[in-house]
């Protein structure tokens, strides 16, 4: 019997297993994993960034991870060589309504501990010859990593540490009890002390099948990317973003340089028809229905309907969508970008039709929930772990 279960091999699932193993070295613990490897939603399909925590509000879970989360990552990454690099970013305001906003955020980034200032347009050209704004944030000390690979690390790390990664296995029961909780696949079962939920996209399904209720529902958004075609990558040096909308907690269409140095325009936001939905043609009726039919996502779509409208529309017209890259990125043309990946966000929504900004975790008796943790979570993913590790040793 394993002391710890986790449910999830992502990076979330994977750093969380790593820090119960370092602080509690003799346990034994098993993490299971749906697909055949790791990497293959959210921790592999993200936009690759490391994120420095300038965006969140100063006190929350978000911010606090996302600040010793992303040291934790470099210096895991150059313990255990996987490819990343600090190489900085700039938030552009590209009309002087947006400037306000600047404001707002550097105020947040200096409360947070970023390093980061607001530059004029010349420094702006400086850094980033050929975006254009009024002003802008420069963030240094942003910059970019291999998340596959550093998956691929934590599963190494775990097993050579005697931990059990189990690929291939779908959980389809969770039975309570009092000093155990069993979780059974269509071929094996597993018992263990404790359970912790990190399914990312499954994680609010896996609340109720664990007995518990989850207080928000996972609502799937695909987010969908270009890239530049090879001879266009100069039009952009490291990462530019544009000033994001307070109303909404997604960045919007920005640029984003690579590790492997290939660079990614996007991602829009759409609802997607299925939670692992990359694109219009996959649809699963049952899991779209209860998208549709959550009282929480018809209150956002009733709020938010014209932004919605604009990103289906940018999603079905590379035309529209090559105009928003447009306004940060002037010179971009159509025919600079070819589509690429896709992403698909779990995001909580609230029965109030609100989206849940920060982490949200439910401690349950021997089971914990990593409900909500999307972006910056890769970032954040091993203070994460710590968190949720400190939180259960305690208990």
């Amino acid at each position: 019997m394993s002391e710890f279960c986790i449910i999830g091999g992502g990076i979330v699932g994977l750093a969380t297993a790593y820090a119960l193993s370092q602080k509690a070295p003799d346990t034994k613990l098993t993490v299971v994993e749906k697909e055949s490897g790791t990497a293959r939603h959210q921790s592999g399909r993200n936009s690759g960034v490391l994120h420095t925590g300038i965006y969140y509000k100063p006190g929350s879970l978000k911010a606090e991870t996302c600040r010793a989360g992303k040291l934790a990552m470099e210096q895991f990454c150059q313990e255990h060589e996987v490819p990343f690099e600090r190489c900085g970013k700039v938030i552009v305001a590209t009309d002087e309504s947006e400037l306000p906003r600047l404001d707002n955020i550097i105020e947040r980034g200096n409360a947070n501990g970023v390093v980061c200032h607001q530059i004029d347009a010349r420094q702006l050209n400086d850094i980033e010859p050929h975006a254009r704004g009024v002003a802008a944030i420069h963030v240094p000390e942003a910059g970019i990593v291999d998340y596959p690979a550093v998956c691929q690390r934590l599963v190494d790390r775990l097993r050579a540490s005697g931990h059990e990664v189990r690929f291939d296995f779908r959980v389809r029961e969770i039975n309570r009890h009092t000093h155990q909780v069993g979780i059974r696949s269509d071929k094996d079962q597993i018992t263990a002390n404790r359970l912790i939920n990190c399914a990312g996209l499954y994680s609010d399904r896996v609340v109720s099948m664990a007995g518990g209720k989850p207080n928000a529902r996972i609502v799937p958004f695909r987010g969908e990317y270009y890239e530049l075609r090879s001879e266009h990558r100069h039009l952009c040096r490291n990462l530019i973003y544009p000033v994001p909308d307070p109303e909404f907690p997604f960045l919007g269409v920005h640029f984003t340089r690579m590790i492997d140095g290939g660079v990614e325009c996007g991602p829009n936001a759409v609802l997607a028809l299925a939670r692992e939905g990359y694109d219009w043609k996959t649809i699963r009726g049952g899991e779209l229905w209860k998208s549709l039919t959550y009282r929480g996502f018809q209150r956002l779509a009733i709020k938010h309907w014209r932004m919605g409208l604009s990103e289906i529309w940018r999603s079905i017209s590379k035309a529209a969508f090559v105009d928003a890259l447009q306004k940060l990125v002037p010179e971009i043309r159509a025919e600079h970008v070819s589509p690429c990946r896709a992403g698909v966000r779990a995001q909580a929504v609230g029965s109030d039709g609100r989206l849940v900004d920060d982490f949200q975790m439910q401690f349950d008796g021997r089971v914990t929930h990593v409900l909500n943790a999307p972006s910056p979570a890769a970032t954040a993913s091993l203070q994460i772990g710590r968190h949720i590790a400190d939180r259960i040793l305690q208990a």
